[in-house]
């Protein structure tokens, strides 16, 4: 499955999932769609406009747009400290999981949890 989010602007969201993230370009359409990917994970993004209204909504109740399992997730953790990305959940241990919430730039909640391992 790949979900499509609607960017404000592709260059910057490109900047952000490649550089910051470290997904690749699978392809770009012209200056208005483009796909990344990074095993497993693929993401359409689209130029539109998100809608302010839900973006902050979802944000005042921390509601997730994407899920990313990992392994390793305090590296990553530090990996995206390092990258200046906003924080929306700093890591912490859930009975379920080890998890942390990110923002990209329109707003988008970005989740990546670790499974506890029973």
């Amino acid at each position: 499955m790949s979900p499509q989010l609607l960017v404000s602007d592709l260059e910057q969201s490109l900047n952000f999932y490649m550089g910051k993230l470290g997904f690749n370009l699978a392809f770009r359409y012209q200056n208005f769609y483009a796909a990344i990917g990074k095993d497993p994970f693929s993401i359409h993004l689209k130029l539109g406009k998100p809608l302010l209204k839900e973006r902050m909504q979802k944000r005042n109740n921390q509601d997730i747009d994407l899920t990313f399992s990992v392994d390793d997730i305090e590296d990553l953790y530090l990996k995206v400290l390092a990258e200046s990305i906003e924080i929306v959940q700093p890591l912490r241990n859930m009975p379920y999981a080890k998890e942390f919430y990110i923002s990209d730039p329109d707003g988008y909640i970005l989740a990546f949890i670790e499974e506890t391992k029973n």
